[in-house]
């Protein structure tokens, strides 16, 4: 009798963990309830191993590189051709940002730890630690003030908050919020950048969303006080657009992370007049989405999407609106050339046509997969930041380089890994208040 309650049992115990397993794969492969709750929890538990697991920060995090070269600090300076400044860079490797001068020379610099702001990241959870944090992007006033956004190395939402700071590294105000690639100040100091947070809505048209995936949210602080004041959800202005279409280009990879916003930048009045596709309407914002491989405009007021286009470029940044009609973008693959996949376009938005461009050569190699970033400066110039290869470099309209930096920070056992610079913006010394220009470093100028 013994034996047979014990088979019995055994049977029992099969049948038991049988039906738990077909339960269990009818849940997953249904969608059922309460797959909902496992796929979350699942979804939770792997992130957090991840976050936890950078052993090595050189090379499972994509703020070191391999370093191409020795060289270190500024290798070209063409006094005659490029536009006299200083230099404002974010580096990989910490939450700092250096003003340079022509010749590379540090004239001030700004630093600020995360956790002298916040003991949290905006979920609540425990930060990363400070060296998976930079700051991604950082602007200068002219007085000396600086806006500089936070990141985080292996973590969903990735970004880690705003601070405006002082010369002296003050905090002035802060906003926490999961901030995240670009940040553009308005004349009248009102600061736009981009927010992401998780969402299960489901959107009409647009099925195949994971469950849950990033929303993208267009910001707009208060310069004064860092206080919200218009907060514009991306995905529903670009459905409930004209350019709607524009989603079905979002490939299948994405669907937890569908637009990747990934710059702003607000239209002054000039530029708003010179740009065609503005309309002449005030208030709006350039924005690019590296998925849908797509540019736009957003009406801070009214929230909708009034202009979009995509071209031939592939997981583009940093477009921006010029004062000529046209507008440039960092276009990181569509080179299509071993070691310089990356390029800069100026597009004419009437017709989408390439009017000037700029790629690299065997002796300076363009490639920049994740980030990238070109301004144009007064003189017609363009300031370029190569960040995969973390440098900064000013080309002319011929498309020659008249100034280049890199980074002079290595890392490893060889020093064979350079940080990423993700942030450069070039001052001319008129433009910056007298007594901050004075409290500079400018003695060996």
């Amino acid at each position: 009798m013994y034996k047979s309650e014990r088979t019995g049992f055994a049977i029992f115990s099969l049948a038991i963990i049988f039906l738990a397993f077909a339960g269990g794969a009818f849940v997953v492969l249904a969608k059922v309830f309460p797959y909902e709750y496992f796929h979350d929890a699942y979804q939770a538990g792997q992130a957090l191993l991840k976050q936890r697991s950078v052993d090595n920060p050189y090379t499972q995090t994509d703020q070191w590189r391999d370093a191409r070269t020795d060289e270190r600090g500024v290798t070209i300076n063409n006094q005659e051709e490029a536009y006299e400044g200083l230099t404002l860079y974010t580096s990989g490797d910490g939450n700092y940002a250096n003003l340079i001068d022509m010749e590379g020379n540090v004239v001030h610099r700004w630093s600020l730890p995360y956790r002298e702001v916040w003991d949290k990241s905006p979920q609540g959870r425990d930060p990363q630690p400070e060296e998976l944090m930079y700051w991604r992007q950082a602007r200068m006033m002219p007085n000396g003030d600086l806006i500089a956004l936070y990141i985080a190395a292996n973590d969903t939402p990735w970004g880690y908050g705003i601070v405006k700071i002082d010369r002296d590294s003050n905090v002035i105000w802060k906003y926490h919020a999961s901030t995240h690639h670009d940040l553009s100040v308005a004349p009248d100091g009102r600061v736009i950048t981009l927010t992401n947070e998780f969402s299960k809505e489901r959107i009409d048209g647009f099925p195949d969303l994971n469950d849950p995936w990033l929303n993208d949210y267009l910001v707009e602080l208060d310069g004064e006080s860092g206080e919200e004041l218009s907060k514009t959800s991306l995905v529903h202005a670009f459905k409930d657009s004209p350019y709607h279409e524009l989603l079905f280009a979002v490939p299948s990879f994405a669907m937890s992370d569908p637009l990747h916003t990934n710059s702003v930048q607000f239209l002054d009045e000039g530029t708003t007049r010179a740009f065609p596709p503005a309309r002449g309407n005030s208030g709006q914002v350039m924005v690019t989405f590296r998925h849908p491989g797509a540019v736009g405009l957003i009406d801070m007021e009214s929230g909708e999407m009034t202009w979009a286009q995509h071209g031939p470029w592939l997981g583009q940044h940093y477009g921006r609106a010029l004062k000529n009609g046209n507008y440039t973008i960092f276009d990181n693959y569509a080179n299509f050339q071993e070691n310089n996949n990356s390029r800069i376009l100026e597009v004419n938005p009437r017709n989408n046509a390439i009017v000037w461009s700029y790629s690299g050569d065997d002796e300076h190699p363009f490639n920049s997969g994740l980030r990238g970033a070109a301004e144009t400066l007064p003189n017609g110039n363009r300031l370029v930041t190569e960040s995969d290869g973390g440098r900064l470099f000013e080309v002319n309209r011929a498309g020659e380089i008249v100034w280049e930096f890199i980074n002079p920070v290595r890392g490893g056992n060889k020093e064979q890994f350079i940080p990423v610079v993700s942030s450069g913006q070039r001052i001319a010394l008129g433009d910056i208040d007298a007594d901050f220009r004075a409290a500079l470093d400018t003695a060996r100028r």
